[in-house]
């Protein structure tokens, strides 16, 4: 196999002189002894809007060789390593660092970084969400219990749907080793905002509470609610009332109906893995985790945060 190398300055001027007669690209491969994809390579990536010039061209090929070699110092290294401890991902890492720091590095390059500190010892590699087998739920719906004047999905408004607006939410519950505490969550489909709070049993007006404890200071911002199946959403009516909101519920086994909250609790189960006690946990190992969440941005959010997508969303609703 042929070793590849870089074309010098004295064969981009043969490939102009050639060009300029006319000779195909692979006639122009076979006089200067490489292959005929380096020259329709060279042409494309080094010509100048008055077509290749060699010395034009000669020029871009060190500027890219050049800035193909920059390395990340150790103070740059140190900061990506305190993104990766806050959990942002590396593709995150990688987009705020070329926005913001104007330096280009490679999610990948990210990636590979943190799997040599793991070979060297390191624990960068906790940070990154863990793949996790999807739980196979057994049996029918009908032994979960049966939810009276349930409004199923299909009547909700196609803007919810579109996340044309603020104020659409969708609700679960995590359950705890030992399936007697939980935290209920609530995300917002537009903003992605997450909310979090640990509840003592499952029971309806325990869950109906939290929800209205945490929905209470964006009420304005509230104005469906799509839930699961689980008995615990069995005073839906009660809650629509306190919160003057819609409640709706997804189709039985059908999870992707409420895909934003189901996304949301796999984010959090990086955090809070199945077979955690939360007894152990204090309202602040919640307040942390939900901070972390909604401070750290999302590609679907243009790399934006939930934080600031939601609160940007509430200034322009309060000043229209």
């Amino acid at each position: 196999m042929r070793e590849y190398t870089q074309l010098t300055h004295l064969q981009r001027y043969q490939i102009s002189a050639l060009l300029n007669i006319g000779h195909t690209k692979t006639e122009i491969a076979q006089a200067i002894g490489v292959h005929k994809s380096t020259i329709g390579r060279e042409i494309v990536r080094n010509r100048g809007k008055r077509g290749y010039r060699p010395k034009q061209a000669h020029q871009c090929a060190l500027e890219r060789r050049d800035k193909a070699k920059r390395r990340i110092s150790t103070a740059e290294w140190k900061m990506i390593a305190q993104l990766i401890q806050l959990d942002w991902s590396p593709q995150q890492i990688s987009n705020y660092l070329g926005k913001e720091q104007r330096l280009p590095i490679s999610h990948e390059w990210i990636y590979q970084h943190i799997y040599q500190d793991k070979r060297d010892g390191g624990a960068l590699w906790k940070h990154l969400r863990c793949r996790k087998k999807r739980r196979k739920r057994y049996g029918s719906y009908e032994k979960r219990g049966q939810i009276p004047n349930r409004v199923w999905i299909d009547e909700r408004p196609v803007a919810v749907e579109r996340r044309d607006r603020l104020g659409d939410w969708e609700a679960d519950t995590i359950i705890s080793k030992g399936k007697k505490k939980a935290i209920v969550t609530l995300t917002e489909r537009k903003s992605r905002m997450t909310l979090l709070k640990k509840v003592d049993d499952r029971k309806a007006e325990t869950v109906k509470q939290a929800i209205i404890d945490l929905l209470k200071p964006f009420v304005d911002q509230t104005l469906t609610i799509t839930c699961d199946n689980g008995k615990e959403f069995t005073e839906h009516l009660a809650l629509a009332e306190d919160l003057n909101a819609k409640v709706y519920f997804a189709h039985p086994q059908a999870a992707w109906e409420r895909g934003t909250n189901e996304n949301a609790n796999g984010l959090i189960r990086q955090y809070f893995p199945k077979g955690t006690d939360f007894a152990d946990l204090s309202d602040s190992d919640i307040e942390r985790v939900m901070l972390r969440l909604n401070h750290r941005p999302r590609k679907c959010l243009g790399f934006s945060s939930p934080d600031m997508v939601f609160f940007q969303e509430m200034k322009v609703a309060l000043n229209t």
